[in-house]
């Protein structure tokens, strides 16, 4: 009896699965070839002829062109000071003046010296010519036998004890010059001068750190001077953009203080290294500053033109696809309503725009739906073609590179 009832359990269920697929016309003679391919619905818009730039954008600070501190070579006390921020300065003007009443003191007692150690030589070269005439009247008188040989070694001592002594002296009135000259200087370096080789005959004092009054240590800063007759921007290249950058390019200058002024900058120092911990190098451009706008210390923008194509043949950048590790497009043909895959040499990317190098192409490409399709794909358009491009020279065609955020 078990089995029986299996029997009948089992034929009742396959019953009711065949039942199923008849109702749901699984072998019906109405459905379609499953192998047959069906259009695929796509995008396209047109190859173009556009101006395209390869550009490079940065940010960076600019720095004068010279700039050193103003500090008293000795310690003393600031008497004056002659400037303050923002005064213009020649070249070998006096700037501060300290408390020199030390040092005159000095001076005149290196002075006085001198004078003692001048008497000296004077009173030395009496004995000299005395002790001289001695020794000539000794050799005569001796040639005649009226003095002594030992009169005649005394009289030879004494002249040339008075020769050394003389030397002595002479020796003396040069350390005491010398010591002189030393306390004139010392006393001149309490009028403390800015001074300056090469460049422009007069700088600004950009900053100052003391008043009057002030205990000073030798070499102590008192104050700045800049050259703000050009200025240089500082920017730092990632690797990427370190190989374009080239000794004499322009750059276009911008910044915040005058936005509708545009500045001129030309590369003047690259870096030979990258940092290793930032993998940036440092560039410096050159930026002529006649009317003194700019200021040491402005954040500035730095537009690099690297290369322009003004006929070059631009498609948007998402048409591109990449098959077989090779960019390519998918050029669409309206008459077969099939595409083509063509690969294709990529040359500069600007923004949403890609120029395309090689091979020359015309047509329209296929902008929406590439991923679906394969070489030889039928396709349907599933809007109207447009104008994806937008006019020459426009912003859209220039590349955004560097270190701008």
């Amino acid at each position: 009896m078990n089995k029986k009832y299996v029997i009948v359990v089992i034929a009742a269920v396959l019953a009711m699965i065949g039942w199923q697929i008849y109702n749901k016309g699984f072998f019906s003679t109405k459905q379609p070839a499953r192998h047959v391919s069906l259009p695929i619905a796509v995008d396209v818009v047109p190859v173009r002829k556009a101006m395209i730039r390869d550009v490079g954008n940065f940010t960076g600070t600019l720095l004068p062109d010279s700039k050193f501190i103003v500090a008293p070579k000795i310690a003393g006390k600031l008497k004056k000071v002659l400037i303050d921020i923002g005064d213009e300065v020649k070249r070998g003007q006096l700037i501060a003046v300290l408390d020199g009443d030390e040092f005159v003191q000095q001076v005149d007692q290196a002075r006085a010296e001198l004078d003692v150690a001048r008497a000296n030589v004077e009173e030395n070269r009496s004995v000299l010519n005395l002790a001289r005439r001695e020794f000539e009247r000794a050799k005569a008188l001796r040639e005649k036998k009226i003095v002594s040989e030992s009169e005649l070694d005394a009289a030879e001592a004494q002249y040339k004890a008075s020769i050394a002594k003389q030397k002595v002296a002479g020796a003396q009135v040069a350390q005491k010059e010398a010591e002189l000259k030393t306390a004139q200087v010392r006393l001149n370096y309490t009028r403390i001068r800015a001074s300056w080789e090469n460049g422009s005959e007069f700088r600004i004092v950009g900053e100052r750190f003391v008043d009057e009054g002030t205990m000073l240590t030798a070499n102590a800063p008192i104050a700045t001077i800049i050259d703000i007759h050009s200025l240089k921007a500082v920017i730092h290249v990632i690797e990427r953009d370190y190989p374009q950058m080239k000794t004499g390019h322009t750059a276009r200058i911008t910044t915040d203080a005058y936005p509708d002024k545009t500045f001129t900058g030309t590369i003047a120092r690259i870096a030979p290294i990258l940092e290793e911990a930032t993998r940036q190098a440092r560039v410096e451009f050159a930026i002529p500053n006649p009317m003194k706008l700019l200021k040491p210390g402005m954040f500035v923008r730095v537009e690099i033109e690297f290369a322009r194509h003004d006929n070059a043949t631009v498609v948007p950048l998402n048409v591109l696809t990449r098959h077989n590790g090779q960019r390519g497009i998918f050029l669409a043909d309206k008459e077969t309503m099939m595409v083509r895959l063509i690969p294709v040499t990529v040359g500069i990317i600007s923004g949403e725009m890609a120029e395309i190098v090689d091979p020359p192409l015309s047509g329209m490409v296929v902008s929406v739906g590439q991923h679906l399709l394969e070489d030889g794909s039928a396709i349907t358009l599933s809007t109207a073609e447009e104008d994806a491009l937008p006019p020459e020279g426009s912003p859209g065609n220039e590349s955004k590179k560097g270190n701008q955020p």
